[in-house]
Parts: structure tokens; C-alpha cells; sequence
């Protein structure tokens, strides 16, 4: 027996490598060692070392057996199991094992077919090591026995070739080839048998199969020799055609085959037998009647794995000796279109990036369809409103490639269904479903929930504290979603600050770095930025306008009248005031705004509540009746001024009224005196109040004292350094010559009327301002304002 090595060194000549219709084609003997040289697949491909571990060389198994392999170090397929042709093909009288080398970058599918050489590695073998046969005696020379053939698991030369018989006296050897190729042997008698000379003959027969070396097996063939029937059946045919559907039932009638046979009795009684030599898979197809020679179905049929089945039957008759008559019957399979195509995914991207070009190959698939002819013509479709189609690369292959835009965030993944059919009746389907996964790319801009945000803030806050949080959204996966936020401007009353608020990068919060004061700013604007972390960046702005809210935080403030100390005012009121007399106004102002500024005025102790008034809304003290003799001189009025405020502030200020005897009236029924307020100093206010405190009979001499220096100054002089102010103004204030700031004051109500008796024109120096003392003057109508002269006692 030849060894494995002598075996490879036979066939080494039969291995090649070529390139056919887009395959490589090698072929090898059977029954090669582990590691045994196929060929040089990545020469073959044209491909580098480096090429095939760069590009993920991959091989891809249509049935699962790693029956060869590749060294990645050198690019040789190599036998990777012991490869028996008789299990992998069986009879086939070719075989081969196919496989696909899978490439990335560019993706590229080449298909490898590697034949499967028959060695001749089997010897033939017999059903049984011994047979007997009956031949009668009478037998006419010529005759011949069908002998049991012998079985060979090796296919072309290497299966029985020849048949050979030991030497006899009686019997010759004749084989002939029958349709699939197959030897069968026949005993040829060639002498007259003797039964009385030799009632048992014995013969061996040898199968030679024709392989090299040949190899061969024995059967003893054990003939008796038995006294004559000698009329043999015979059949209506020779051979019998007959074509069945594959899918045909159990117990469906095939054929019915007849023999006859002219003896009568016993010797002309015939019965049927399916030769115990064929195919042990006949045997379990098909089914003969001995009796009737019906032959039905008793198997499952499969036109993709037999199309035709060959049955050798005889005819036997009840004679002594048996005579036999033989017939072939050929069963024809009509195909059915009963297998479903098949969907095989070769290769696959599970994850395509959303920006993938056109025309990318996502995957290769192979449609398989084991019927013939019409029944094995597949097509393939995918569903409508994909981004993907179907292009035909070579027969019954596929890819699978991009044929639209990608949009991650719209879809982020595909179960993409491939339909395939077959033109079969009926048709034939089969669905296979894969899943694709977009990746994603940064392509999407951060978005705020609103382009400006208002947010109202009340002043005083806390410094450090959120007071507010925008918010953006990015479709965006992974770190090109993550955002992070950026103050990048901040103006306040359109100029631009910075300092006062800050954001945090990661939650979007604003804080406020110091506490608002609404009187001082009551508007901040900032431009927040949202950024991706994707590359490049991606971001946009929001405008956040804070608007800070008043707060009831300021306590009115009291501008008028004058106070010589810190709560304390003087005013004067002559003894003749008639009731509703204005004896000042209380002015006051509060910083806030709304109704935090919204102010009233109340009187909240007096020396005699029944003496004045106050009015609500306007701060106006006014009389309420007329003084009388046993009034107190001096007079002591509490204001309280609040705002409407939650709570509401308040202040207060008191006013001592200083009640100046009748005897200035002579003067108050003069003209009314105008004056300068901004010529009017807290020192004179406090002379004038020592001086109405006095009593009134120094008060009458001071007056007259006055009266007479005026005369002097003018005659003196002969010129005026003042003018009259022909501006009217209250008694009281041309008295104490304050002056009103003009700040935005609301005097909700209008005073009262004030009579002429009680109006006086000041009369004012230009030096006034720097004067101890103001000296007054009755100013008439009727004189011309240059005869008025306010005279300084500086000069």
C-alpha cells in the first residue's frame, strides 16, 4: 500500500493555481497530511503579506468544515484537516470544496474551488464472502449467471475495473459496462455440466479496481449443479424508462414490470427480487412486490440529490434449477420546485458612519437555490424608502451598497429586509433580516429652547446664587453632545461690563456675583454660547436679558423744608392767618419706583392738633383756624411721611412754627415781595428764628430799625444793587428763601390760592449771599422795581 508521502509526491504535478472567470481553481489528491501545500493563494491574488494582514484577510466556509487553511506569514493554503473524498462527495464523480477570501479596504469577495482528486484508497468490496448458485445440468452451453458486482467507494479508474475468476473446468468470465460506467460480471458456461461427474463446483471471483497500484477483493462463488429447468422468465423489456415527480408520495406507483415464463408448474411460477447489490439508497427509495411486480415509493425523493435512479430486477421462476431473467428500470426525476432560496450573508458592516459616500458596500450577500432551471432563478429586493439598494456584482452575489444621504438623528439604525424569490411554480421566497447601525458624525448645531431669554430678578439678591439656567439641545451623540457653556458678552445699558454674573460651563446656570441695587441699573444683557465637544465644534448664542425688579429698600427722604438739624425745621406764620393759610410744604422724595415711591403724608403729633393741618397727597401744613391771643407762640407739628410699599418706610420730620405778632401786617398788605431762593443761607433762617422768638415789642424795634436803614441806603447810594422778583411766591418761603431742588417731585394736588396780604417781593443785593442778615421791603405795585433795594449790612 502507498504511503501518504508517496501519494503527495504522485500528485504533486496535478496542484495549480489559476484564475477562472473571476475563482481561483486548485486541485489536490484526497487523504493529504495536515500542512500539505494547496497553493499560493495570496501570489495567486496578487497580494503582499502586508496587503493581507492590512486588509483583514478572512477565508469564509460555505459549510463550516476548516478543511484548509492560510499562513498568514506567507500566504500558503495549506490542508487543514485529512480530507476523504468518499465521505465528502460520496459517488459524485467530481468533488470539490468552495470557499470565499473575503478583503476590506476596498471590500472584495474572491470565490476559491479546490478539486478533491480521487486516490485510490479503497479496495473493492463484495456484499457477502460467499455466494451460491443453482445451475441445471441441462443448462446449454452459452448460458450466463449475473453475478453479485462489487463495491468500490473510489470514483473514475480507481473503481472496479475489471472482473477475473479462478481457473475451472466449466465456467468463463464476461463483464460489461453499464450506462453509469459501472462493471458487472457475468458466468458463461462453457462446457456441458455433469452433474453426476460434479454436483458442486466452486470459483472465486476477483474485482480489480483500476487504480495504481490495483487493488482487489474476493468472493467464493459455490455452484450446484441441479437437474434442468430449462425454460428461463422472460421480460417485456429489457430496460424500463419511467419519469416521477420528486416530490411524489410514499406509496406511489412507479411501474409495474412483468416476466413470463413457458414451463408450467412450479418451473413456470415467477416471482420478483430487487437485486440485494444496488444502491443501499435504492434500497430504501424504492419498493418491488414479488408477487405483482408493482414497484411504489417508500422514501422521501430529492431531485437536487439523485436525478435518476437506475433498479436492476429478476424474474425468478419456482423451477429446480432457478432460472432468472434480469431488466434495468431507469426512474427519471422531474425537479419540483421545492426548495426556498437561501440568503447568506458573506460580509458585513454593522456600522456605517451617517457621512458614508454613496456606493459604499455595507455587505455581500449570496443567494443559493438548489432546484434547477426555472425553479433556481432567484431574485432579490429590498424594501422601498431605504437609503440602500441592491447592485448584482456576478452570479447569485450581491452587494449591498449606500444609495442615499444618512441621518443618524433621524434614523438610527436600519433593519433592512432582503426578499429574494424564485421563478418557480409556485414561487418560492425567503426573507433575511440584518441590522445596520448608523454612527454618528458632529453635524448638528447646539439649539437653545428660545433665541432670549427674560428673566426678572428682584434687587438685593444673594451674590453666588443661580438665577436662572439656560438650556440647549444638541441630537448628537457621545462628546458631540456634550455641551458646555460660555458667557461671551455682557453689556448693561449699552455698554459693555463684565464681572457682575458667570455661568456655569457645564449645567448652564447663572449666578450672580453681587447683589443688584434697582436704582442704580435696572437692565443687564449677556450672550451665552453653547458649544459642542464634537470635532470641529459646533455651537450658538442666546441672548439672556435680566431685568431687575424694585424692592421696597428706600425710606422716603425729606427735602423740604430746610432742617437746621437732623429732624428739625423752623417756619414763621404771622398771628393774622386766616384759616387754610399754607405754612409750608412738606417735599419729600423716595428712590424707588411704582408703588414703593408712592408716597402720603400724615400729621402725627402737634402742639394743638386743631391748630393745622396736613395734606394727604400734597405735604401742605395749612391752618385750621385763626390764631387766637392765649395761643402757644411756638408751635411743635410731627410729620410722618410713608410710601405704599410691602412693608411700607417711613420718615418723619419736626417743624416749629414760630407765631410772629400783628404787628407786621402793615407790611404783608403791601405788595407782594419777589425773592431769589438760591440767595438764602441756613444762618439767616437761624437769626430769623432767634429773632421771632423774641418778644414782640423787640421784634417792632428791629422792624423799624430795618425800615430806616433801607431809606438811608437809598438816599445814600442813589442806585439799587437788586432787583424785585416779580415771581409771587408764600410769605413763609420768601421769608425763610429756600429753595425747592428740582428733582422729579409729583404734587398729586394744587395748593390753595395764597391772598396778596400775605405776598412779599424780596428785594436782593447780589452780595446777598454772603450776608449775615436779609433785610425785607414792602414792594408797591405802583413803583418801579429800580426804588426797591435790599441793603447788606456788610455795606
Amino acid at each position: 500500500m502507498a504511503t501518504p508521502l508517496s501519494r503527495r509526491l504522485h500528485f504533486i504535478l496535478l496542484i495549480c493555481g489559476e484564475l477562472v472567470s473571476g475563482q481561483i481553481h486548485y486541485s489536490i489528491p484526497e487523504e493529504l497530511e495536515h500542512g500539505a501545500f494547496v497553493g499560493n493563494i495570496a501570489e495567486d491574488l496578487g497580494l503582499s503579506i502586508r496587503e493581507m494582514t492590512g486588509r483583514k484577510f478572512k477565508l469564509v466556509y460555505d459549510d463550516g468544515m476548516q478543511l484548509l487553511k492560510v499562513n498568514m506569514g506567507n500566504g500558503i493554503l495549506f490542508v487543514n484537516q485529512r480530507i476523504d473524498r468518499e465521505f465528502l462527495c460520496g459517488q459524485s464523480s467530481t468533488c470539490s470544496v468552495s470557499l470565499d477570501v473575503a478583503l476590506e479596504n476596498p471590500l472584495e469577495m474572491h470565490r476559491v474551488n479546490v478539486e478533491i482528486l480521487d486516490v485510490n484508497d479503497n479496495s473493492p468490496s463484495f456484499a457477502k464472502n460467499r455466494y451460491y448458485l443453482q445451475v441445471s445440468e441441462v443448462t446449454a452451453v452459452g448460458a450466463f449467471f449475473r453475478l453479485d458486482s462489487a463495491h468500490d467507494p473510489d470514483v473514475g479508474s480507481n473503481c472496479v475495473n475489471i472482473y477475473k475468476i479462478s481457473t475451472n473446468k466449466h465456467f468463463g468470465l464476461k463483464t460489461h459496462t453499464r450506462s453509469d460506467g459501472s462493471k458487472i460480471a457475468e458466468l458463461v458456461l462453457e462446457t456441458p455440466l455433469d452433474r453426476e461427474k460434479h454436483s458442486t463446483i466452486h470459483v472465486t471471483l476477483t474485482a480489480f479496481d483500476g487504480g495504481i497500484p490495483h487493488r482487489s477483493g474476493n468472493a467464493e462463488i459455490i455452484i450446484t449443479v441441479l437437474d434442468f429447468n430449462d425454460n428461463t422468465p422472460v421480460f417485456d423489456h429489457k430496460i424500463y424508462s419511467v419519469n416521477i415527480m420528486e416530490n411524489a408520495p410514499v406509496g406511489h406507483l412507479v411501474l409495474t414490470i412483468n416476466a413470463t415464463d413457458l414451463d408450467e408448474g412450479a418451473n413456470g411460477e415467477v416471482k420478483y427480487i430487487l437485486r440485494s447489490d444496488a444502491n443501499q439508497r435504492v434500497q430504501e427509495l424504492f419498493r418491488l412486490d414479488p408477487i405483482s411486480g408493482q414497484i411504489r415509493v417508500q422514501g422521501s425523493l430529492d431531485y437536487e440529490e439523485k436525478r435518476i435512479y437506475e433498479l436492476e430486477v429478476e424474474a425468478v421462476d419456482n423451477g429446480t434449477p432457478i432460472l432468472t431473467a434480469r431488466a434495468e428500470i431507469l426512474v427519471e426525476l422531474i425537479d419540483v420546485n421545492d426548495n426556498p432560496p437561501e440568503l447568506k450573508i458573506s460580509s458585513l458592516s454593522r456600522k456605517v458612519r451617517e457621512d458614508a459616500a454613496f456606493g459604499s458596500v455595507v455587505a455581500i450577500i449570496s443567494v443559493i437555490d438548489q432546484d434547477s432551471g426555472a425553479n433556481g432563478q432567484v431574485q432579490c429586493q429590498l424594501p422601498p424608502n431605504i437609503p440602500f439598494k441592491l447592485q448584482k456584482s456576478f452570479n447569485n452575489q450581491y452587494k449591498l451598497v449606500i444609495s442615499d444621504k444618512l441621518d443618524r438623528e433621524m434614523t438610527p439604525y436600519y433593519n433592512i429586509c432582503i426578499s429574494a424569490w424564485d421563478a418557480g411554480s409556485p414561487r418560492l421566497s425567503t426573507k433575511r433580516t440584518i441590522l445596520v447601525s448608523i454612527s454618528d458624525i458632529n453635524d448638528n448645531v447646539p439649539r437653545f429652547t428660545q433665541a432670549s431669554y427674560n428673566v426678572f430678578l428682584m434687587e438685593n439678591n444673594i451674590p453666588g446664587t443661580s438665577i436662572f439656567a439656560v438650556t440647549a439641545f444638541d441630537p448628537d451623540l457621545d462628546k458631540n453632545s456634550k455641551l458646555s457653556y460660555f458667557l461671551l458678552e455682557y453689556r448693561r445699558e449699552d455698554v459693555s461690563r463684565s464681572g457682575d454674573v458667570t455661568v456655569n460651563s457645564e449645567t448652564g446656570h447663572i449666578y450672580a456675583l453681587r447683589s443688584f441695587d434697582y436704582e442704580i441699573r435696572k437692565e443687564i444683557q449677556i450672550k451665552i454660547q453653547a458649544q459642542d465637544a464634537g470635532t470641529p465644534p459646533l455651537s450658538s448664542t442666546a441672548i439672556v436679558n435680566i431685568v431687575i425688579l424694585d424692592q421696597n429698600d428706600n425710606a422716603p427722604v425729606i427735602i423740604a423744608p430746610s432742617k437746621y438739624n437732623s429732624s428739625t425745621a423752623m417756619e414763621v406764620v404771622p398771628m393774622s392767618a386766616y384759616p387754610g393759610y399754607l405754612v409750608t410744604k412738606v417735599i419729600a422724595t423716595d428712590a424707588d419706583s411704582g408703588q414703593n415711591a408712592r408716597l402720603s403724608y400724615q400729621l402725627v403729633e402737634a402742639t394743638d392738633r386743631n391748630m393745622f393741618s396736613v395734606g394727604i397727597t400734597s405735604g401742605e401744613i395749612r391752618t385750621t383756624r385763626r390764631f387766637r391771643d392765649h395761643d402757644v407762640p411756638i408751635q411743635n407739628v410731627l410729620i410722618l411721611v410713608k410710601d405704599k410699599g410691602q412693608p411700607s418706610l417711613s420718615s418723619t420730620v419736626t417743624i416749629v412754627i414760630s407765631v410772629l405778632p400783628n404787628v407786621t401786617e402793615n407790611f404783608s398788605e403791601r405788595k407782594n415781595t419777589p425773592r431769589n431762593p438760591g440767595l438764602f443761607s441756613d444762618t439767616n433762617l437761624l437769626l430769623i428764628l432767634c429773632f421771632g422768638l423774641t418778644s414782640s415789642i423787640f421784634l417792632l424795634i428791629i422792624c423799624f430799625l430795618i425800615a430806616l436803614k433801607c431809606k438811608q441806603d437809598r438816599n445814600v447810594y442813589g442806585y439799587t444793587f437788586g432787583t424785585c422778583c416779580s415771581r409771587q411766591r408764600n410769605s413763609t418761603d420768601a421769608f425763610h428763601g429756600r429753595s425747592v431742588p428740582k428733582a422729579n417731585l409729583s404734587y398729586p394736588e394744587t395748593p390753595a390760592p395764597i391772598r396778596d396780604s400775605y405776598n412779599y417781593t424780596v428785594c436782593l443785593s447780589p452780595e446777598s449771599a454772603q450776608s449775615d442778615f436779609l433785610f425785607l421791603k414792602s414792594c408797591h405795585p405802583t413803583l418801579p422795581l429800580d426804588e426797591i433795594n435790599v441793603v447788606d449790612r456788610g455795606k
